[in-house]
């Protein structure tokens, strides 16, 4: 229970925004290319910012 007060950390809201992306972009990529491509391309920008806050949070 005390879980649901603690407070996200960085990495942690990029992780739920990743997901959020690449789920919708799965959901697009029937109706519109396009936009499932560019939801996509956001997405892999934040999974390459995961990374890099990972490997600074690791040093």
């Amino acid at each position: 229970m005390t879980s649901w007060f603690r407070k996200k950390s960085k990495i942690e809201k990029l992780k739920v925004r990743y997901t959020y992306l690449m789920r919708r972009s799965f959901e697009m990529a029937l109706k519109d290319t396009e936009k499932s491509e560019k939801l996509h391309r956001q997405a892999d920008n934040l999974f390459k910012e995961i990374k890099q806050q990972s490997y600074q949070q690791v040093d």
